[in-house]
């Protein structure tokens, strides 16, 4: 896939602040791309038509502060920073861009004036759907961020042509379809053919050595994949700093094999072609298989040997020897995906530049650093020593060697126990070989850091406290953060506009001056355009819902929101048996006022996660019977919002009441949804897990509504396997929720459809469902007697908002760049 072409003529757009101005010189140069790069005239362009030629107009722009930005960067000769994410949920860029180059009324007016309403192209811009939730939209705020900061910076990740899949409901079941956001182009990006770079996988290895301290090979690769790269600006906050979005695109070195395909082997000429163009194909392969265990592996180090290769060659291009990379450079691995850069920047050091095994670890040990986003152990990647050694040979001798030496000097240190050396080992022993590479990230970075306080502390305590005693490398927190500029200044402007009033445009700079507000939270007028606000956000989201569902529910309602890719610790499924449980409570007591609710839920399943699907179909089988009980009528309403993105999340979140935060205590690393729905003013229910501790500290404990059981509390019933019968047997209300899935109340078609969900249950509650519902049930009815007092309800709403400047992106990054990176920020 090509880029849009760049036209050489092109009306500049100027920096001067006269609207006017800029209006006409947008018009101009949109009106130039439609003519001179999509060969169209105005009265036969598409939609879709004018958003490329307004993003390719405001491209332009961008391209001129970029050129600035990396000259600036080259003659200070600054150091730079590079994250490795396999994913960047970046989400539509046409309106975040003029958003931070504070050209939205100036790009309006300029279309306008030509017959077209911005916000047409901006719902026209196919979402750039390239991550699966929190890791990939944190990934995509740091990128803004670390723009808004003028930290010289490059994002590496994978060009995937089809991202995240697109999720139909059909029969309330999960579908998934190929998410083909690249087929008509993208504007944004530029391809760079002069960068490209070779990726090898298989062969066979030869040893060189030398003297002992080298251990330098040659490795000969079976297969060679070539890596394209493709970069995407990222403008900052007005506009002062752009970095680079790098993502890498498969292509095979020899697309066809000619004497195959003359001899009438169509098929097989173009397999390897095939086979290497698969990395960058789909983000996330099912790996339920060993072919699909294989092609993740392939994926990661795809990109992760790309972007190493890139930036060693342009600091040696700068610098002259990377015997100075740390000085200049800083290389963050978001998760795990990217760890494997341990043993790729050692085998570039030692095999391709000559460095000693020693040296080489000092230089690598201080350029690295790993963020670890999980505490789950089946989360925490390890990769088959089979697999590893067939795919990746050269890399699998390397991390044998590190290991070695890292027993070795534990073991000189006295810590000698067989259960300690076991537990810090790189490879694990028990049962089939496998690599861990959560410690092979952690024995090979500077720094690690967790993303919450809470998070951070139980990495010292259970996953990485071993290692910590067997290594000098430093283990340190960086809560998480958003990007206001997304989350709040675009997604929610008749909020942003309120605060704007009150507080002035310093409040888009700053966001510390959200702590005002909480002088006037009482204030009957601020209170009222602060509740209109909402009810204008619930409207367009009810008519989003109805669009997408055919479910209509009143905006006056309590939008009781919960928005996270489906899985078993997020707890859907707790949330489903309470509107089981509230829903037999209205049909009980059919008179009883009752506070009108909807249930809004969106996220996607992974594909092979077939309890997390069947979840999924539950929660839309509870909504075919409730919303079409004619005696519950509009007291409660259940929706499914299909095909969660990050621009449906930017309808959802500035609409919600009540922000479900409901993770087992002690598994959720952090969250970033809770953080951008308490931005925009919503009330957490949750538990003290991740930064929902953090939040409640910030907005007050008294201003979140807190259940469940803490993260001790749950190890110690994990520990216990603790049976989920006793929690049922001690819960009529459970119990009854329960029967009725048994009985096939929501299941007609297929009665033993949810027996499995029962059992589970019954058996072991591993997630601490049954455990907490009594709770979450208490709880929930707390939120029912603020809703029905308004004045403590928006004044609760209004405290949310004022105590969340902490948990901007910027502050994270500035922390990063002070303690981690050693890079100064704007």
């Amino acid at each position: 896939m090509t880029s849009m072409p760049t036209v050489k003529h092109k009306p500049h757009i100027s920096s001067i602040s006269d609207r006017a101005a800029n209006e006409a010189q947008l018009r101009e140069a949109i009106q130039a791309k439609l003519h001179y790069v999509l060969g169209k005239n105005r009265d036969r362009a598409s939609h879709h038509d004018w958003y490329c030629a307004t993003a390719l107009a405001v491209r332009d722009h961008v391209i001129d502060i970029w050129m600035k930005t990396d000259e600036r960067i080259a003659k200070q000769e600054k150091k730079r920073v590079y994250y490795l994410s396999i994913e960047f949920l970046i989400g539509r860029l046409l309106f975040d861009t003029l958003t931070n180059l504070r050209l939205v009324d100036a790009a309006r007016g300029a279309l306008r004036g030509l017959g077209v309403e911005l916000d047409d192209l901006r719902r026209c811009e196919p979402d750039a759907a390239l991550g699966n939730g929190g890791l990939g939209r944190l990934a995509a705020c740091f990128m803004d961020s670390m723009s808004a900061l003028s930290i010289p910076a490059f994002g590496y990740g994978i060009r995937y042509e089809n991202g995240l899949f697109e999720q139909r409901i059909v029969d309330g079941w999960q579908q998934e379809l190929p998410e083909d956001w690249l087929a008509r182009g993208n504007p944004w990006e530029f391809p760079r053919a002069n960068a490209e770079y070779s990726i090898g996988f298989g062969g066979s290895v030869e040893y060189v050595g030398g003297d002992d301290a080298t251990a330098r090979a040659i490795w000969y690769p079976a297969e060679t994949v070539l890596a394209l790269p493709y970069d995407t600006p990222i403008a900052g906050w007005r506009g002062r700093h752009v970095n680079a979005l790098r993502l890498w695109s498969a292509r095979a070195a020899h697309p066809v094999q000619l004497a195959a395909f003359n001899q009438g082997d169509y098929v097989g000429a173009v397999a390897a072609r095939a086979r290497a163009e698969a990395i960058s194909r789909v983000l996330y392969p099912n790996d339920s298989t060993p072919e699909g265990q294989e092609l993740r592996l392939r994926q990661e180090y795809f990109f992760t040997s790309a972007s190493l290769q890139d930036l060693t060659q342009r600091h040696v291009a700068a610098f002259g020897s990377l015997e100075t990379l740390p000085d200049q450079a800083a290389v963050q691995l978001n998760d795990t995906h990217p760890a494997i850069a341990v043993a790729e920047l050692m085998r570039i050091l030692v095999d391709e530049h000559d460095f000693s095994w020693e040296k080489a670890w000092t230089i690598t040990k201080g350029t690295l650093n790993y963020t670890n986003h999980t505490l789950l152990p089946e989360a925490l990647e390890t990769w088959t020593v089979e697999l590893l050694g067939r795919l990746l040979p050269r890399h699998l001798q390397i991390i044998y060697l590190i290991n070695w030496l890292h027993l070795q000097e534990t073991g000189k240190r006295g810590l000698t126990d067989p259960t300690l050396l076991a537990s810090v080992s790189l490879i694990q022993e028990s049962g089939e070989k496998r690599v861990r590479m959560a410690h092979l990230a952690f024995l090979g970075s500077a720094s690690v850091n967790g993303v919450s306080a809470l998070h951070t502390d139980l990495l010292r305590k259970t996953v990485f406290h071993d290692l910590a005693e067997t290594t000098p490398t430093r283990l340190v927190n960086k809560t998480n953060g958003i990007t206001f500029r997304r989350w709040l200044y675009e997604a929610n402007q008749p909020l942003t506009q309120l605060l704007v009033e009150r507080l002035g445009e310093r409040f888009l700079d700053d966001p510390r001056c959200l702590e005002e507000i909480r002088g006037i939270a009482d204030e009957p007028g601020f209170v009222e355009h602060y509740r209109r606000a909402r009810l204008t956000n619930k409207a367009r989201l009810a008519t989003v819902m109805q669009q997408a569902t055919g479910v209509r529910v009143d905006p006056h309602a309590l939008f009781d929101v919960h928005i996270k890719r489906i899985h078993e610790y997020k707890r859907q499924l707790l949330n489903a048996l309470e509107t089981i449980a509230l829903y037999q409570e209205i049909r009980s007591h059919p008179d009883r006022d009752a506070v009108p609710r909807v249930k809004i839920f969106a996220g996607k399943a992974a594909a092979s996660y077939d309890r997390a699907k069947l979840i999924i179909k539950l929660i839309n089988d509870i909504a075919h019977v409730v919303n079409n009980d004619p005696l519950v009528k509009d007291r409660l309403k259940v929706v499914f919002v299909p095909n969660y993105s990050a621009s449906l999340a930017e309808v959802i979140v500035p609409a919600a009441d009540l922000s479900e935060q409901i993770s087992t205590a002690g598994m959720e690393a952090s969250g970033t949804g809770n953080m951008k729905l308490a931005l925009n003013g919503a009330i957490t229910i949750g538990t003290l897990d991740g930064a929902n501790i953090e939040i409640s500290e910030y907005v007050g404990i008294d201003n979140v509504m807190i259940f469940g059981m803490t993260a001790p509390e749950v190890a110690e019933k994990v520990r216990a396997h603790f049976p989920g019968q006793q929690a049922i047997d001690a819960s009529p209300r459970l119990k009854a929720a329960l029967a009725s899935l048994e009985s096939g109340m929501f299941s007609a078609d297929d009665p033993a459809r949810y027996h499995p969900i029962v059992r589970a249950l019954e058996d072991y509650d591993r997630y601490m469902v049954a455990a907490d519902f009594d709770a979450y049930w208490d709880t929930q009815r707390a939120v029912d007697h603020l809703w029905q007092t308004p004045a403590d309800w928006w004044r609760m709403s209004i405290l949310n908002t004022a105590g969340t400047a902490w948990f901007s992106s910027d502050r994270t990054i500035r922390e990063y760049a002070r303690d981690i990176w050693h890079v100064p920020t704007t």
